[in-house]
């Protein structure tokens, strides 16, 4: 028994193309269904929560706004700093794990940077943050 046209004409050729359109009937009417059946699914099982009475923390760490000019001069939060005190400034701020915001003149050289970054690692400090300018 062979499958295509009814015509004796095409000497018996078996028909190589697949309907696809019920497919995507039926997989459409399953598409919708879903859509339709999902959001009942989070409410599925109620659920009586405890309630409690807790505060927020919404307790902001210290930012610490470091800055190395082109001379090498590092200003801490917009004050001059001497590089002696740096390390003495580093452990009286890390009680609270503060994030370090790092901004550095691009002609400052990188063994100024990393003497400042190795000052924070020393201290515990983790977050550390690089500023620059977005590009014109």
């Amino acid at each position: 028994m062979a499958f295509g046209s009814f015509d004796e004409g095409g000497a018996g050729q078996p028909m190589a193309e697949i309907n696809t359109t019920p497919l995507v009937d039926v997989m459409l009417v399953l598409l919708v269904i879903f859509i339709i059946t999902a959001p009942l699914f989070q409410q599925a099982v109620p659920i009586d929560l405890p309630q409690v009475s807790a505060t927020k923390l919404d307790e902001k760490p210290e930012v610490i706004q470091l800055a190395i000019d082109i001379d090498g001069r590092i200003f801490w939060n917009g004050e001059a700093l001497a590089r002696d005190a740096l390390d003495g400034r580093f452990a009286a701020s890390s009680s609270r794990q503060p994030e370090l915001h790092l901004r550095a003149d691009r002609k400052v050289p990188y063994e100024k940077v990393a003497d400042v970054m190795a000052a924070a690692q020393r201290a515990n400090i983790v977050k550390i943050a690089f500023l620059t300018e977005p590009a014109r």
